[in-house]
């Protein structure tokens, strides 16, 4: 695996096991948020992701090298799936340990920040979410979706994607969920949520 996708599926595995599994248990909330350069809990308890490092209220962890057991132990939380809440998740486990490379950890959250910035200029009284199933940041507006993807098995680096509940035709809808570009080819992630926008209307 590229460093790249290494990095995702690690970042993705904090995101549930360390953030929303124990944030589930708390508050059962799984919803995240994109919150300065990282990514944050909503709800108790108050833990954010900076860089490659995780920050509670009372300190900070260091995430590579370590298994998710040992972070969260350090942090005082029991990691959780959420398996018994969805489907379709990053299916990491517990033992394993975390891989971030410092470079794409840094391609990954800024394409998060970039897309949480877009939807709020495209949506002002929409709050975006950073869905910890599928690991997007998005809202939906008149069923259709909008939202940015640190890449996945259809396109594996970050990208931008307008996605329809009713299917869409044309050029611009160049997916089997409606359109996607990579967010390295888009000058302006707000003109391609209001491009998709203008179309799937």
């Amino acid at each position: 695996m590229t460093a790249l996708t290494t990095t995702r599926r690690s970042l993705h595995g904090v995101a549930e096991l360390l953030l929303a599994g124990p944030q589930f248990t708390t508050s059962e909330r799984i919803e995240l948020r994109v919150a300065g350069a990282g990514f944050a809990t909503i709800a108790a308890p108050a833990l954010a992701v900076e860089g490659t490092r995780l920050i509670t209220s009372s300190g900070a962890a260091d995430l590579p090298g370590r298994t998710y057991r040992e972070v969260a132990a350090e942090i005082g939380v029991e990691p959780r799936d959420l398996a018994d809440v969805y489907t379709d998740g990053p299916a990491v486990r517990a033992d394993e340990t975390i891989e971030l490379d410092a470079d794409a950890v840094a391609t990954l959250l800024s394409a998060f920040v970039a897309g949480d910035r877009a939807l709020r200029a495209l949506a002002p009284d929409e709050t975006p979410v950073l869905w910890p199933e599928h690991f997007d940041v998005a809202i939906t507006l008149d069923a259709v979706n909008y939202g940015v993807s640190p890449g996945d098995g259809f396109l594996p680096e970050p990208y931008a994607y307008v996605g329809p509940h009713e299917p869409r035709h044309g050029e611009f809808f160049n997916a089997p969920f409606g359109a996607a570009r990579p967010v390295r080819e888009l000058d302006d992630l707000l003109a391609f949520f209001r491009e998709g926008r203008a179309l799937a209307r």
